[in-house]
């Protein structure tokens, strides 16, 4: 006799095959119009509970041997949701139903703010890639957290929930105390609503943001927010995340801040302002002009910082890799270079909503195969 489960599994197998058929009507809108698509089609997952629940069966990772325990937290899956793609927290319960291992929602900002002018969003589909200049969109710290409240995310999500916090625009770099401040405004919020809060420094999109990774202001930043932390409330880890296209020597400067703020980890990386090795023309990467490209082209660059990352700050920190990620060989591949855990955008888009499911179901089977206990065991054992 069948099992009950077997209706679900036979699903399961029909998913991806239906996002193979809806991804080029899906593609032939503009990204935004997808974006607004993918979200109205998310909505009966996360409002209401037994359609969620439904999801949760098909999609949930189910292998104990995928679970990642990090900064005190259990996570059952290593691969996420990065930050960026729920900026204002709309749609999280509806990710911890898709199968990821935790969600990370915004960036917000202490002030709310629109997003830059459009065209601000592109695909390069002959690289898997995007590039974007959105800036930080979003309804603002408040707002958003009190949603993240009002839904019970952390409780009905059923997996860590991350908030990003980042500097509002109309804030200057100049004095510095300001954009501190703004930050910090930022961090009360989200460390009353989140398992773990990001610093992001290193968003392209934003006038000046990245000079906040140059030590002496980062030093300032991390100072400030680790006295928030431990001074108001229960702490919450705290990690920063950074940019591929810091050097050598400017990486190594702000993980020794790193390591002086005693932060709980780092995120490795965000979108680049990279343009090279692409198969895209290159009159049709100049007409997209600036804005942070993500996707299979960070990938190489992704597992240099995550590896000089995990070198630099020894076993304790978590290291969250981010960059390129599609398959399962791509989370393989960012563990043995170092991370604990892994984030997934533009896999993401590209792959569709049961992307986290395949991967998981590709782990697991790498790991029966090869006998291993764990994902990190698994990228031990991988050659």
């Amino acid at each position: 006799m069948a099992s009950s489960g077997a209706p679900l599994n036979k699903a399961c197998y029909c998913l991806p095959g239906v996002y193979a058929l809806a991804r080029p009507l899906l593609f032939a809108l503009s990204p935004h119009a997808a974006h607004a698509l993918a979200n109205a089609a998310l909505a009966p997952v996360e409002h209401v509970a037994p359609v969620r629940a439904v999801v949760r069966a098909l999609c949930a990772p189910g292998d104990p041997r995928l679970a990642v325990r990090a900064m005190g937290l259990l996570f059952p899956s290593p691969l996420g949701v990065a930050g960026g793609f729920d900026k204002n927290a709309l749609r999280a319960r509806a990710l911890a139903a898709l199968g990821f291992g935790s969600v990370e929602l915004g960036t917000v900002t202490a002030q709310a703010q629109s997003e830059n002018p459009r065209p601000n969003l592109f695909r390069l589909e002959a690289d898997r890639a995007l590039v974007n200049r959105l800036g930080f969109p979003n309804e603002g710290a408040s707002a958003v957290c009190a949603r993240i409240v009002a839904r019970d995310v952390r409780r009905a999500g059923g997996v860590p929930i991350g908030v990003s916090i980042g500097k509002s625009r109309a804030v200057p770099l100049d004095p510095i105390e300001g954009a501190i401040a703004d930050y910090a405004a930022s961090f009360r919020e989200a460390k009353r609503v989140a398992d773990f809060v990001v610093v992001n420094v290193s968003s392209p999109n934003t006038k000046d943001l990245r000079a906040m990774q140059g030590a002496d202001i980062a030093r300032a930043l991390l100072a400030e927010l680790t006295r928030v932390n431990t001074t108001t409330g229960k702490p919450v880890p705290l990690l920063l995340k950074v940019a591929p296209d810091l050097s050598d020597a400017d990486l190594e400067s702000l993980l020794a801040v790193v390591e002086e703020a005693k932060l709980d980890g780092v995120i490795a990386t965000n979108t680049t302002i990279g343009r090279t090795g692409l198969s895209t023309g290159a009159d049709r990467v100049a007409a997209v002009g600036a804005g942070g490209l993500s996707g299979p082209p960070l990938r190489a660059r992704a597992l240099e910082v995550v590896s000089r990352v995990r070198a630099r700050l020894g076993a304790g920190p978590t290291v969250v890799g981010v960059g390129g990620v599609e398959r399962a060989d791509d989370v393989i591949a960012l563990v043995r270079a170092g991370a604990d855990l892994v984030q997934m955008y533009t896999g993401f888009v590209y792959g569709g909503p049961f992307v986290a499911r395949a991967i998981a179901r590709d782990l697991s089977r790498r790991m029966d195969g090869a006998g291993a206990k764990s994902v990190a065991e698994l990228a031990g054992l991988a050659h």
